[in-house]
């Protein structure tokens, strides 16, 4: 794979030596933030998509996440170029973009993402990504034409194919791939993100994108088998769980040890509870 042009702030800088790691946020609050930075996450991805988060919010933790030397990442909800605008002017240094099926659709985002002459980024100097004014204004161009991530995401059969002709845009310097999507995509019951017939497509869009000399992204639930496999065999960063799932997780392990020191279970206390 050739070096990439743009590297979000250092994130996929050449002289990398480990994958880089990230995990989602969907909490409305600083403290994730701070726990991601100091568990050891290189990035993080605010998730405007699957999580009841908006623009206000998203852009405290771009603010918190960038301080704490993460880079911000942002799922936009669509692909709609103001909402990019404003995340990308927010100080975020790249975007996942979901449901990316044609290389039109690709070809868009990556316009809304880069300004003239190589798309149709709208100049606003004055936000956060320009230091409100302060920051020389070439750099801030340079800085969304140069450095910005634009990383579509695959989340069907139709993406997968058009992979090559996503990935041969000059604006897009990366693909997510939605595994579980992709597996719903593919209109039978029983196929899992696990199976071969899934697993097959991934490996499709890593040999396009490695081919095209970017990079491919994957989500895991948590640390497993399937995570150390695909980073094995060409996975170039991986998201990790998210805040709410650990949190989640965390809640439910500690209940359960008391519980069986204590000689009963969860469902012997909601039962008397419910009394």
């Amino acid at each position: 794979m050739s070096t990439p042009r743009r590297t979000g702030g250092g994130l996929f800088a050449p002289d990398r030596t480990i994958t880089p790691l990230g995990t989602w946020l969907k909490i409305a609050s600083g403290e994730p933030v701070e726990i991601m930075a100091y568990a050891g996450f290189d990035f993080v991805v605010i998730d405007l998509e699957h999580a009841p988060l908006d623009l206000q919010t998203a852009y405290r933790l771009i603010n918190s996440a960038a301080a704490l030397g993460m880079a911000p990442l942002v799922r936009v909800p669509d692909t709609t170029a103001s909402t990019i605008q404003k995340v990308l002017d927010a100080g975020a240094m790249g975007i996942l973009v979901p449901h990316v099926d044609t290389v039109e659709q690709a070809a868009a985002v990556g316009r809304a993402c880069r300004f003239p002459p190589y798309g149709v980024r709208g100049a606003g100097g004055t936000s956060r990504a320009g230091a409100w004014g302060l920051r020389p204004n070439a750099d801030y161009l340079a800085t969304g034409n140069d450095d910005v991530l634009c990383i579509p995401q695959l989340e069907s059969v139709e993406a997968i194919k058009a992979a090559p002709e996503i990935l041969a845009l000059d604006s897009v310097d990366a693909v997510f791939v939605g595994a579980a999507d992709l597996s719903l995509s593919m209109g039978f019951m029983g196929s899992t993100p696990a199976s071969p017939d899934v697993l097959a497509l991934i490996a499709s869009a890593r040999d396009a994108a490695h081919a095209a000399g970017k990079r491919l992204g994957l989500a895991f639930g948590g640390v497993s088998e399937q995570a150390v496999r695909a980073v094995r065999e060409g996975c170039d960063f991986v998201l990790l769980g998210n805040d709410t799932t650990m949190l989640a997780t965390a809640a439910r392990a500690l209940v359960t040890e008391f519980r069986e020191a204590a000689g009963h279970d969860h469902a012997d206390e909601h039962a008397r509870r419910s009394d």
